[in-house]
This record gives structure tokens, C-alpha cells and sequence, in this order.
């Protein structure tokens, strides 16, 4: 009798951050350059090598065909080229104006942020106003999909659950219901029969992610994929699995504060850098049309260590609150705290305050904080940040009607920052009747004209606007 042939293993090692392959493991990657990023995984040398051979055969295939040739720009047709809608309208402006056919989109976010609540709805509104609408989970069963729709006010839609991990078996019923929208929750619990690695490692990410690309762009179908992330915050997985997708989305938020923010990564059919932002609530992520109102109702009337900071998030300018807290210490090592701020930037503009203003706060703890779990990265926020440390320090509360614009340089030099007019037009909207930017070099085009213009060049002159010669 013959005897089977047992199936020859090989072992390999795969970095999880920039995929490649190793024959042995190391500390560091030699490619990347991270450290600790090789997994081990165990790959069916014959089932390789016949999936690989698949693939050469069938582009040859494809190419002889002459199933993909070269297209004349001119001849190319894009008129039928239209979004779906989608009525959540901060959604729909981070994806750059709605859902576009045959997408892939990847949305990663900390556990119990809101992703699959948010996906959830833009699944409902799909089905509402679109078309049929399929949510897949491998992490729930169905009957807690069906209680979160109900928990979101979902009534009677073209809305189909399905509970599976096997891809085969997803992409057979995408392909046979045809939904203008299919949700994957999440990519790192599904897996294919083909790769002998178990889910969530990164050849199984890598391929399945491929087969969804694949399967949107051939069906024209709109995949939203979600990812888990790492102890960092980055998305889990080999990062080339973001440059698969044509679209990477970042939920952000501190789970202890009601807002949420939704950031466009990567865009392939928008502007990157756009956000939205929500509010978490019983009936759902609900949708904030006004932030820098929402941000800014809480704040206190002249209280000192309070700025307001006009940011660009994207296209959107968004005025939040910055605090600034100084208390003496008689610790050797005072403490320096930034919540939603860049800690190194905090040492710099503290070096700026000691050197050219001459705020001297070494015997002094600094607290910085940006209101309402904010994340400020733009160089806009020094000049705020600098004021509310000083106003903080000198206990001179900084005008109710203020708003603030700028970075500062080594040198105590103000220097100007990109689309002024926009940050100016929002200030005027929220009802500041002045604002403190960088003395520029050319006039402000289309200044509001109920917005007093106050221009320093240093931070020393800024610090005597803000203050009236207080200092």
C-alpha cells in the first residue's frame, strides 16, 4: 500500500511591520529596522508553491488574453463616476464627500472607541437611502449585531448580518447578494483555507486583505474593513496592508470624554488630514456639526492659564481651549505634563520663555492641557500654549474675546502659519471680536470685518498685546 506523503513544513519568519521575510530570527529587522517585529510562522511548502504558481499562470493567462491592455487618457470615460451617499455628514466629509463604488476602506481604533458602532450606522444609512448593505462580524454573533441595531433606533432596511471568520465563504455571499456596501469586523478574524497560518498573523492580513481588494474592484462593491491596533496606536498587522486599501481611517478619542474624532490617514479620493468628530451617546456616535462650540462651552470667564487656539484639522479650522497650570516646587526636577500636546514642544517653549521674556520657571511644575481630548500637532498651537503658561504664571487672565495664532521660533520670533483667512473666518463665526497672529509681510486677503487684527513679531510683543502691559 502506498503510503501519503506527509505535507512538508517550513518554517519562516515574517516582520509585522514592514512584511518581509526572514529565513532566521533576529532582534531587529533588517529591513525596517525595528526591533522585536519577526513572528514565526509554519508554511505548507507544496501549498506555496502551487498558490504562487496560480498566480504566474493566470497574469500570463490574462496577458495573452489580452484581458488588460493600455487605454488612451482621452478615451477613458469617468461621467459615471458617482459617490454614495451617505447621511452622516461628518463621515461623509472625512471619506472626501460620500462612499466611492469598488473602495477599500481600512478603519482602525482602540477597543470600544466607537468603530463598530459608527460602521454600524453607515451600514443602516446605506440600506436606508442606497441599496442593500451587508455587515460581516467574526466577533459577534448575531444576536448582538441585532441588539446594537436595535440600541441604534434601526428600523425596517435591506440590512443583512452574517457571523462567519472564513473568507471563502464571505466572498461567496458578497458575490451572490451583490451589497453596494459590505463591512468586515474585523480583518484580523478572517482567514483563508489557502494560507496555513492562523488568523490574525500577518500572511493571513496580507492575503485576505488582497482577495477583498480584489473582489471590490472587479464587483465595484465599497468594502469597509476594520483593524485592530497595537499597544502603540498604530493598526496592527504588516503596514503593507495600508497600502493595499485606498483609504485609512483612525478613530481617536480618550474613552473618558464623550467626543470622538475621525481621521482621514491616507485618501486616495479625498484630502488627508480631514476629520470629523462625534460625540459619543446612548443612541449612537451623533454627529457634531460645530465643534469649536462644542469644545469651547465649558470654558471659564477669566480664568488665568486659559487660551483659545485656532487649528486646521485637514480643510477644517477648529478653535479649542488650551490651559496652562504653573505651581512652585521644591523638587530638584520639575515635572513637565502635555496632555493633547507635544511634550518636546513644551520644553521649547519653555526655553523661549526663560531665554527671550524672561518667565523663568525652573522652580515651577508646567501643566499643559488641550480641552476636550483634542490632539494638537501643528506648530499654530506655540504662540496659544505660551500665553496660557504666562497667563498662568503671572495669574493675568487673557480677554474673553481673544483668539490666537502662531509659532514660535528659537529666537522668539513669530512666524505666520497656512490658511489664515479660513482660521480668521471661524473666529469671527464663534463671536471673537479680535485675534493675535504673526505680523505678515502681505495684507490678509478678505479679512472678516468684525474681527479686530492684532499682529506681533515677537513673542515678547505678543505677550503685551494679550496682556495690556501686564507683564
Amino acid at each position: 500500500m502506498s503510503k501519503t506523503a506527509a505535507p512538508k513544513l517550513k518554517t519562516r519568519y515574517v516582520c509585522s511591520n514592514c512584511g518581509s521575510v526572514q529565513m532566521r530570527w533576529a532582534g531587529k529587522c533588517p529591513d525596517c529596522g525595528e526591533w522585536n517585529t519577526l513572528v514565526e510562522e509554519v508554511v505548507d511548502e507544496a501549498r506555496e508553491k502551487s498558490r504562487q504558481g496560480a498566480r504566474v499562470t493566470g497574469s500570463i493567462a490574462g496577458s495573452i488574453a489580452g484581458s488588460i491592455a493600455p487605454q488612451k487618457l482621452s478615451d477613458i470615460q469617468a461621467d459615471g463616476f458617482q459617490r454614495l451617499p451617505l447621511a452622516i455628514g461628518e463621515f461623509s466629509r472625512v471619506l472626501g464627500g460620500g462612499i466611492v463604488p469598488g473602495s477599500l476602506v481600512l478603519v482602525g481604533g482602540d477597543p470600544g472607541i466607537g468603530k463598530s458602532t459608527l460602521l454600524m450606522q453607515a451600514a443602516v444609512s446605506t440600506a436606508q437611502h442606497v441599496g442593500p448593505a451587508l455587515y460581516v462580524s467574526g466577533e459577534e454573533s448575531a444576536q448582538q449585531l441585532k441588539m446594537r441595531a436595535q440600541r441604534l433606533g434601526v428600523g425596517d432596511s435591506d440590512l443583512y448580518l452574517l457571523t462567519d471568520t472564513n473568507l471563502d465563504n464571505v466572498i461567496y455571499q458578497i458575490e451572490a447578494m451583490k451589497p453596494r456596501l459590505a463591512i468586515i469586523d474585523s480583518i484580523q478574524t478572517m482567514y483563508l483555507d489557502t494560507v496555513s497560518s492562523s488568523p490574525g498573523t500577518v500572511s493571513q492580513v496580507r492575503e485576505c486583505a488582497l482577495r477583498l481588494q480584489a473582489l471590490a474592484k472587479s464587483q465595484g462593491i465599497a468594502i469597509f474593513i476594520v483593524g485592530h491596533v497595537t499597544k502603540e496606536g498604530a493598526i496592527a498587522g504588516p503596514k503593507v496592508l495600508e497600502h493595499i486599501v485606498d483609504t485609512v481611517l483612525q478613530m481617536e478619542g480618550d474613552r473618558f470624554h464623550a467626543f470622538r474624532l475621525l481621521r482621514s490617514i491616507k485618501n486616495r479620493f479625498g484630502a488627508t488630514s480631514e476629520v470629523g468628530v462625534f460625540e459619543m451617546a446612548g443612541s449612537g456616535m451623533v454627529e457634531v456639526t460645530n465643534p469649536s462650540e462644542a469644545f469651547l462651552a465649558e470654558r471659564m470667564s477669566f480664568a488665568p492659564g486659559s487660551a483659545v487656539a485656532v487649528t486646521m484639522e485637514g480643510t477644517r479650522p477648529l478653535l479649542v481651549e488650551m490651559q496652562g497650570l504653573t505651581s512652585p516646587t521644591q523638587n530638584p526636577m520639575p515635572r513637565r505634563t502635555a496632555n493633547g500636546w507635544d511634550y518636546n514642544r513644551l520644553f521649547l517653549i519653555l526655553a523661549v520663555l526663560a531665554k527671550r521674556v524672561s518667565i523663568r520657571l525652573h522652580d515651577q511644575d508646567v501643566f499643559v492641557n488641550v480641552v476636550g481630548g483634542m490632539t494638537i500637532e501643528e506648530p499654530a498651537a506655540d504662540l496659544p500654549a505660551a500665553i496660557a503658561i504666562a497667563s498662568a504664571y503671572k495669574s493675568a487672565p487673557v480677554p474673553m474675546d481673544l483668539a490666537i495664532i502662531g509659532e514660535v521660533g528659537l529666537s522668539g520670533e513669530l512666524r505666520s502659519v497656512a490658511q489664515l483667512p479660513a482660521r480668521l473666518n471661524e473666529a469671527a463665526k464663534l463671536g471673537f471680536k479680535r485675534c493675535l497672529i504673526p505680523k505678515l509681510s502681505r495684507p490678509i486677503e478678505r479679512p472678516p470685518a468684525d474681527l479686530r487684527i492684532l499682529s506681533a513679531r515677537s513673542l515678547g510683543e505678543a505677550l503685551d498685546l494679550a496682556f495690556g502691559q501686564q507683564r
